[in-house]
């Protein structure tokens, strides 16, 4: 019992003045507080107990805390330079599709850039010849003939001229299609874009393998305007659809020797008015063969980066990935349609690009 409470207690049992049903009323009530404050003895007792575990707790929680923070810091410059390297192998990666793409183009290109070359040497050569004649015509006062050949001499040089140009087009078109996209558009006519890598993909195939012939159409639409866009990223994606419509015809024909089959691919372009992308009219670009179609297990899984059913070293699995964030940069979209079917001469692959303007 409390010290004083017990010094209470004796001097009323000690007491002359109280009887005994008195002392008997305050020494219960004495009892009664001495109980109290026993249990608020204990209540604070095990309050401090409480206190100084949760005091320890809290510091081993700081500790734990600080730790877990240095962890975090940790974990987040690795992750940062995880993030970086992600990124420059990914810049490697899709500089490694576009110059993949352009080996593809060179034997194209060198096709196509030699063409202008023989007409710049066959003009220059009759050009020489021309000058001997002028020579001999000026000799003998023939005005007549220095005419003649004064405006075969213009009418070559002009001729000249245009393919030089035409070749200055093709190595420009090279160049911007190897070089890193600064991401300027710029009025482009669509229809020239598709007719030239179409031209560029087969004549690149039939030099890698001459054994390989296809058929390939155009059907262009002459209304198409002109539409702003970063003709190389564009051209890109042309070139990897169109050289995959020729690998799927080619593997066919590969598998089909004995039959009649005649591989075809078809480009196409036209204006769409109607159910445009955010409401605009949108230009389609309609790329179509008559290879073996894409397998409905597969479609959902082509555009994803890596995904290939090329075999090993003939596809980095990047180019339709590459293509389809092209088309949706410029807030366009690729479609798929394809046939894989029993009846061989049914099947076929479509991809539809759709390019919103004003």
């Amino acid at each position: 019992m409390n010290r004083d409470l017990e010094n209470i207690k004796i001097r009323i049992e000690q007491s002359y003045v109280l009887n005994s049903s008195e002392k008997e009323i305050l020494l219960n009530s004495i009892k009664a507080v001495d109980k109290e404050f026993t249990i608020v003895e204990f209540k604070l007792e095990r309050t401090e107990k409480v206190k100084r575990t949760t005091s320890v707790l809290l510091e081993e929680t700081i500790d734990e805390l600080e730790k877990k923070r240095a962890d975090v810091e940790q974990a987040n410059a690795a992750l940062k330079k995880s993030l970086e390297e992600l990124k420059s192998t990914q810049a490697q990666l899709i500089q490694s599709e576009k110059m993949a793409s352009l080996g593809e183009l060179t034997a194209g290109i060198a096709h196509e850039i030699q063409n202008p070359l023989n007409f710049v040497n066959n003009f220059s050569e009759v050009n020489r010849e021309l000058i001997d004649e002028l020579k001999d015509a000026i000799t003998s006062s023939d005005q007549e003939e220095i005419q003649l050949i004064l405006k075969d001499l213009t009418e070559n040089e002009d001729k000249i001229k245009h393919h030089g140009k035409r070749a200055e087009v093709i190595v420009k078109g090279m160049l911007q299609h190897s070089r890193t996209s600064q991401g300027e558009k710029e009025p482009t006519d669509i229809n020239v874009l598709a007719d030239e890598y179409l031209r560029l993909a087969y004549h690149g195939l039939r030099a890698k393998d001459k054994s390989f012939n296809a058929d390939f159409k155009c059907d262009f639409d002459e209304s198409l305007p002109k539409i702003n866009v970063i003709p190389q990223d564009i051209g890109r994606v042309l070139l990897n659809l169109i050289n995959n419509a020729f690998y799927a015809v080619s593997s066919k024909a590969s598998a089909m020797e004995d039959s009649k089959y005649k591989p075809e691919v078809l480009i196409s372009t036209r204006v769409s008015l109607s159910g445009g992308i955010n409401g605009k009219k949108r230009i389609e670009i309609l790329i179509k063969d008559n290879g073996p179609g894409i397998p409905d297990e597969i479609k959902d899984k082509i555009f994803q980066p890596f995904f290939t059913t090329k075999p090993t070293g003939s596809g980095t699995g990047l180019g339709l990935s590459l293509s389809y964030d092209i088309i949706k940069a410029h807030g366009g979209e690729i479609k798929l349609e394809s046939h894989h079917v029993e009846e061989k001469e049914k099947a076929g692959t479509e991809f539809i690009i759709s390019i919103p303007f004003n």
